[in-house]
């Protein structure tokens, strides 16, 4: 139930947020809105109010506003066939358009700020001790299965002696599926065991590398943040992840990353629940994270997704011509059909990973 409820909620308040966008910027330059829908067509249940009809679909994972005069994900091309209204978005100058197809990707990327400078404000800045002492250990990992505990300090490792963290790191990074022999102190007590550490990919300096790891992390005090400090950490906490996200897609489209490493809705719910069990605070930092790579990932230049969107206008606006909207119609079939094949694969990945798990 904690999955479940943990899984709408985030979901929930990402589509939500992200149509929101669409929906303000619309209104904003008096551009009728037909439908708020949480949830692909076709449509399930739903209220008119005004103008608009706000509704749940049956394809879950995803939503739409359906903008007057614009080609979507609705299909619906029967207003196209007369001429644009002034109401309608194919009527709106370059500007008006290009920021009604961008508000939905930039809410998701400054709900995720918010949520960043937030989590700041409450929880504190961490300044990172750099002594050789367990701030948490994960469980499931050789570190917990060697009996590795928070505040234990790491002496030697294969009778090497330890100074600080930076040391640790460096020998443990680069040892993965090597035997390490480990001692540490827990107050007056000794303990030894042998750990290996496993291969695990983490981020490092505007890439993404993979390193041994056995499941422990630093230490770090906590100070209170003043705002300032709270939204420039926020950006910088932006910035880093951000260039993360953007390293991951270069190497999908690469081919250095498979494309069986994306996560699909299975998953997603899977980390929701482990993360609202943690703590709603955490649970929160996992909506921030999953906001920004969807306002990151809806700026592609792909069909169906805003970027998408976004392109064929700057097309428009070179060639000084509309595209047909046969032409805006099949783009959005087939874009719809990659999708969806695309959900159906990371779908079967997730239960693939959770099998074999």
């Amino acid at each position: 139930m904690t999955t479940i409820l943990a899984t709408v909620f985030v979901l929930g308040v990402l589509v939500f947020i992200h149509e929101l966008g669409h929906f303000l910027a619309a209104k904003l330059f008096r551009i009728r809105v037909e439908r708020f829908s949480l949830g692909y067509p076709p449509r399930m249940i739903g209220k008119k109010i005004g103008e608009t009809d706000y509704c749940l679909s049956w394809v879950p994972f995803g939503g739409y506003v359906k903008i007057s005069g614009m080609v979507d994900e609705s299909m619906d091309t029967k207003q196209m066939e007369s001429p644009p209204q002034k109401w309608e978005f194919r009527s709106r100058p370059w500007f008006q358009k290009s920021v009604v197809i961008l508000a939905g990707p930039l809410m998701n990327l400054l709900l995720a700020y918010v949520i960043f400078v937030g989590s700041i404000l409450h929880q504190g800045i961490g300044e990172y001790t750099n002594k050789p002492v367990v701030g948490t250990v994960v469980p499931g990992k050789p570190a917990a299965a060697a009996g590795l505990q928070p505040d234990d300090r790491i002496l030697s490792i294969n009778n090497e002696p330890i100074e600080d963290w930076d040391d640790l790191s460096e020998c443990i990074h680069g040892s993965a599926g090597k035997t390490l022999h480990i001692i540490w102190s827990r107050g007056d007590s000794l303990f030894q065991a042998d750990v290996i550490p496993v291969s695990e990919k983490v981020p490092a300096r505007r890439d993404i590398v993979e390193v041994g790891l056995i499941g422990i992390n630093a230490r770090i005090e906590m100070r209170p943040a003043s705002l300032r400090e709270a939204f420039v950490t926020g950006g910088k906490n932006m910035v880093f992840i951000t260039e993360l996200i953007i390293v991951s897609i270069g190497k999908l489209i690469s081919g250095e990353e498979s494309i069986k490493s994306l996560a699909g809705p299975i998953f997603i719910a899977k980390m929701a629940g482990e993360s609202a069990r943690s703590g709603f605070e955490n649970l929160i930092g996992f909506l921030a994270f999953l906001s920004l790579n969807l306002g990151i990932l809806n700026l592609l230049p792909l069909p169906v997704l805003d970027g998408g969107h976004l392109l064929i206008l700057n097309i428009e606006g070179i060639i000084r011509k509309t595209i047909p909207v046969r032409i805006k119609l099949i783009i959005q079939q087939v874009g719809m059909v990659m999708i969806l094949m695309l959900m159906l694969f990371v779908i079967y990945q997730d239960i693939v990973r959770v099998v074999h798990k």
